[in-house]
């Protein structure tokens, strides 16, 4: 093996093992970054070999930090922070669950149903999964144990719809994806509609089902269970307003009046007059929101740092041409290879953070599809139609790592906001079905990859 080989394969051995000290992942990062920076440097002056870096890659390092924050697509990331953390202090998704919870909780499976729902609904209006889990958690699942629910349908329930925020559309990790893959925020927004709405509808066909045929898993709230005209009015006072701040969101990037990072200065706005709405916004709120928003941002753009310098340097190793190598030379064909870097990614989603995969993973595999023969129809409006899809296959995947035992952050979410009697056990035998579903999704969208671009080509068409 060549020397560049040895330090690429290294510096992946070190990253993963530096993980589990647990110093910050952006250290560890940005600290070998550098550290095999200056090793291939000194290896080249005294042992005479040719990696190819210099202190001019340190000097490359602080031009594209200057790049990272003049950017001006990654300005939406902490406008859509800000708008889901409002959202979920100003009591929108709580009015809302309770008012669903009346009109579905009379039907079996109905509070199934309404949390599945509601997820949908907080997917397209925050995009933070651990804030929509823990929610849903929070707002569900004791009215769903007092009716009789099982622990493990109700647990899968809440766990799978609490991470489709990570698809839907404002999802700031599609944010993240196309600023570093150069893609269009719209087209990967657009192209995650239906692939999101089919694994809600999947998630809703699977609990139709299972409270048909077991009825024990779902039982009916005893009472009366006409339905009141009273509670449907309840219902459509408390959907319009998250309703309207999806359309002025999505909408006005759909129909081309904004950009999506003014368009999530439009969310935050909104979501701030959402709260003052429900009387829930004063200065403490106003703070709080604003500094955890900070702090998540601040996060965010620190594994970006490390990242940067960690990626700089494996691709002036040439650490991108081995991983195209050795996934090209592959025998299973096509589709073969991209099975199999969804499996890697996969994977990975056990070990790192949607973050880390998208930065360091995600740039280093794209270039392996765009290179390969797959019949993805853009309709010639979509650039780039191949990499559009395979970015909605990556995050479809990321999603399924969520919930995947016994590490899936979805889970421990959960747990955290669970009673007593509910094990991590019940919510491991709950998210089974859902992972089975979302595979299924998957193979949907692997065998029509239509679905990711039909909608950006029909809104761009013009």
């Amino acid at each position: 093996m060549e020397i560049n080989e040895i330090l690429v394969i290294a510096m992946f051995i070190s990253f993963i093992a530096f993980l589990f000290t647990g110093i910050p992942v952006a250290y560890v990062l940005a600290g070998i970054g550098v550290i095999f920076g200056f090793i291939g440097y000194f290896s080249d002056i005294y042992l005479g070999t040719i990696t190819g870096l210099d202190l001019n890659t340190l000097g490359l390092v602080v031009s594209r930090l200057f790049s990272l924050m003049e950017n001006w697509v990654l300005v939406a990331l902490p406008m859509f922070i800000f708008m889901g953390l409002m959202l979920d202090k100003s009591g929108v998704a709580e009015r809302l669950m309770l008012s669903m919870q009346d009109l579905f909780g009379k039907v079996r499976g109905g509070l199934a149903i309404t949390v599945t729902l509601i997820g949908i609904l907080l997917a397209a209006s925050t995009g933070i999964i651990g804030a929509s889990v823990v929610l849903l958690g929070l707002l569900s699942l004791p009215a769903m144990m007092q009716q009789g629910y099982s622990k493990v349908l109700a647990t899968g329930t809440i766990c799978s719809a609490g991470t489709l925020g990570i698809l839907l559309p404002p999802s700031i990790m599609l944010v993240i994806m196309a600023d570093q893959l150069a893609l269009s925020v719209g087209d990967l927004f657009m192209g995650a509609v239906f692939p999101g709405l089919i694994l809600g509808g999947l998630y809703l066909a699977y609990i139709f089902t299972v409270s048909s045929l077991k009825p024990s898993m779902a039982p009916l709230p005893e009472g009366d269970l006409n339905l009141e005209w009273k509670i449907i009015k309840a219902v459509l006072k408390n959907i319009l307003p998250p309703l309207f701040l999806i359309l002025a969101v999505l909408g006005s990037i759909f129909a081309g009046i904004c950009t999506p990072t003014e368009a999530s200065g439009v969310g935050a706005l909104g979501a701030t007059v959402l709260a003052a709405y429900n009387k829930k916004l004063n200065f403490t709120v106003f703070k709080g929101v604003s500094l955890d928003a900070y702090r998540t941002t601040a996060y965010i753009f620190m594994i970006f740092i490390g990242a940067t310098m960690f990626a700089l340097v494996l691709r002036e190793l040439g650490g991108d041409e081995l991983i195209e190598r050795g996934l090209t030379s592959l025998p299973f064909g096509p589709y073969g290879v991209l099975l199999a870097i969804l499996f890697i990614v996969f994977l990975l989603g056990f070990l790192l953070d949607w973050i880390e995969i998208t930065l360091i993973v995600l740039p280093l595999l794209a270039p392996v599809i765009l290179n390969m023969d797959f019949d993805v129809n853009g309709y010639g409006v979509v650039d780039e139609p191949r990499v559009v899809w395979f970015v909605i296959l990556v995050a479809i995947t990321l999603q399924t790592s969520f919930l995947t035992p016994p590490v899936g952050f979805a889970l421990f979410y959960l747990k955290g906001v669970c009673p007593p009697e509910v094990k991590l056990t019940d919510i491991y035998k709950g998210v089974v079905p859902f992972i089975i579903l979302q595979l299924i999704g998957l193979a949907i969208v692997i065998a029509f990859p239509s679905l990711s671009t039909w909608l950006p080509a029909l809104v761009y068409e013009n």
